[in-house]
């Protein structure tokens, strides 16, 4: 038997897992099919890979060995595809995202960053369907928001950057509400109110809007869940809701923007990309893209414009 890519594979995952029924479950195997795998892999390579320890199997002298060949191998494997796909033409970039403020600016920014290259965008409501998508190879690329301390699962074979890594949410409400003059608002003077339920109910928006909510003395009534942006506004101005916002959001008619006294809720934002489809050079580009698009509205709010250039530290690493 001759190893090839899909043993190395087998081997990685034994020691990412920490166990052969770990393992076995991320390839989508049996533990017993693993199990011989390993050993025709062993006699191969001479020798144990492996032993029993404390906190599952740990790899030997040999298994770490080969584990550094087998990392370095599907590395330079993954790095290929994605290359490869990059310089041949005729092939888009199949990127995903949620309802970010930025997407509207995104697909100017990808048009000049991207170097010609066709890229295809969809917009899901689901983070959980992006990561998911992304891990079947339908999206190449993702962009989606987590919130507080809520953090994604992300699919085998792709990696991660953070674009914003706090971010605080703050209310719409209608230019008519008795609170709109205020420069801050108290989560609890919101009690009575109709909320608009955030679109993505995956990312740890709901969860985090209802803790804040009852830290502040009360339960949110989660009224109104809509996607058409200009009927959300409409509500808002009507004064029939308020919603929690992105602080980059734009100005609507009828309505204001103010930030939530504490911060309570705060939204991060990150670029995932699968590591066989998208090269180095793509991901950085894609990177830029989405942090420029970001940045176009960090000023829509004097308010968001201030806390933004007192925290240096959350800003896109653009140098």
């Amino acid at each position: 038997m001759q190893l090839e890519l899909r043993h190395l594979q087998a081997v990685c995952r034994i020691a990412e897992a920490g166990s052969l029924g770990g393992a076995a479950r991320r390839l989508g195997v049996s533990q017993p099919a693993l199990s011989a795998q390993l050993r025709r892999i062993e006699r191969v390579t001479g020798g144990e890979l492996f032993v029993r320890g404390r906190n599952g199997v740990e790899p030997t002298a040999l298994g770490q060995f080969v584990l550094a060949k087998a990392r370095r191998v599907l590395g330079e494997m993954e790095a290929l595809g994605a290359e490869a796909r990059a310089i041949a033409t005729g092939t888009p970039l199949r990127l995903g995202c949620i309802l970010l403020v930025l997407l509207d600016g995104l697909l100017a920014e990808t048009d000049r960053s991207m170097s010609g290259q066709e890229i295809t965008v969809d917009l899901e409501d689901s983070v959980t369907a992006l990561t998911r998508m992304l891990g079947a190879g339908r999206y190449d690329a993702i962009v989606y928001g987590e919130v507080n301390e809520h953090e994604v699962p992300l699919p085998e074979g792709t990696l991660a950057r953070t674009l914003v890594p706090r971010e605080p949410f703050c209310i719409r409400l209608s230019a008519a509400h008795p609170l709109a003059g205020s420069d801050r608002i108290e989560l609890a003077d919101l009690a009575g109110e109709s909320w608009m339920t955030l679109v993505e109910d995956d990312d740890g928006g709901p969860e985090a809007l209802v803790a804040a909510c009852a830290k502040a003395g009360f339960v949110p009534s989660l009224r109104y869940r809509i996607t058409d942006r200009k009927m959300h506004y409409d509500l808002i101005a009507a004064g029939r809701a308020v919603s929690l916002s992105q602080p980059t959001a734009p100005p609507a008619a009828g309505t204001v923007m103010r930030p939530l006294a504490g911060s309570p809720v705060t939204g991060r934002i990150r670029l995932a990309w699968n590591r066989s489809a998208v090269s180095a050079g793509q991901a950085e580009r894609l990177y830029r893209a989405a942090a420029q698009a970001h940045l176009a509205n960090v000023a829509n709010h004097a308010f968001h414009k201030e806390w933004w250039d007192a925290h240096p530290e959350v800003h896109p690493l653009l140098d």
